[in-house]
């Protein structure tokens, strides 16, 4: 009896940035245009193991799912322990950058969910012409009131603390497994990780000034599922109605981890997504 494997592939590249190479980890399958998966805060590319897999997805698309530093296999610069960790857009925008030039990706599509939808404003604002489209799941220009002080207090488990806050946020439709499977990848977040992505999600990325900005050149897409308190449908109605290109998917029956809580439903929205992406591409070619 032979074995199952999975499509997924595992490697670790050094990429550099601000006078620093970091070991990033990431994980892909598939061929075609590049896609890069960007996960939530305080976890890590496990969020995309479904898609990785999805022969639909990665039959057109080399679907790359990275591990930003301090997360998952991922580690931290040599020093981490005499800072506190707050991730900045400047940062997490330009390192995105950085990693798709080591992978000499040519104008990738970047999808990203919660702070990974969040910065996909920001891509837009100031990368526009090293990007072929953005898919910014559970993303509006504000997201104000998750940065909280006590997930480092001594007398909380920082993992058990972080999973369970995030719970609430899935749909109950969602199945159970995969609820739980969600909630295993926000207890295993090193110490501080969770609360210093929530710098960039709640204090750091304010685009409410910027939305008028973006130029409508690169296609966003945002969606959003109805079971997401944290980034409501009608927040990111509101986004996307100030941004210019832009086209706003609401998903029934799903909450803030599409992705991971229910793989089956985010599919459904997900596949008429990449569909214009390769329209869109097979126009460019013949023009």
């Amino acid at each position: 009896m032979s074995a199952t494997h999975e499509p997924i592939t595992g490697r670790y590249v050094h990429v550099p940035y601000g006078g620093y190479e970091y070991r990033v980890f990431y994980e892909e399958a598939g061929e075609g245009i590049p896609l890069v998966c960007l996960h939530t805060a305080g976890t890590d590319s496990r969020e995309y193991r479904h898609q990785l897999c999805d022969p639909d997805i990665n039959g057109d698309f080399r679907v790359i799912a990275l591990d930003l530093p301090r997360h998952g296999k991922s580690i931290p610069p040599v020093g981490f322990e005499r800072e506190e960790y707050r991730l900045t857009a400047k940062f997490y925008s330009e390192f995105v950058m950085a990693f798709c030039e080591a992978l000499e990706l040519e104008k990738p599509v970047i999808m990203g969910s919660s702070m990974g939808g969040n910065i996909c404003l920001h891509l837009a604002l100031n990368f526009e012409e090293r990007v072929r489209a953005l898919i910014a799941i559970e993303a509006c220009d504000h997201s104000p009131g998750w940065y909280i002080s006590w997930l480092e207090h001594p007398h909380v488990h920082g993992g058990e603390a972080c999973a369970t806050s995030i719970f609430g946020l899935m749909a109950p439709q969602s199945p159970e497994d995969y609820r739980w499977e969600t909630w295993w990848y926000y207890s295993q977040g090193g110490p501080g990780i969770f609360r210093g992505d929530l710098h960039f999600y709640s204090v750091d990325h304010d685009f409410r000034e910027l939305n008028d900005k973006i130029t409508g050149n690169v296609p966003i897409y945002f969606m959003t599922g109805v079971y997401d308190f944290a980034c409501t449908p009608e927040m990111t109605e509101k986004t996307a109605e100030k941004v210019k290109g832009s086209e706003c998917i609401i998903m029934e029956e799903i909450g803030h981890f599409p992705m991971c809580e229910n793989p089956e439903t985010f599919k459904k929205y997900l596949m008429p997504v990449l569909d214009k992406v390769k329209a869109t591409e097979r126009e460019t070619a013949r023009a």
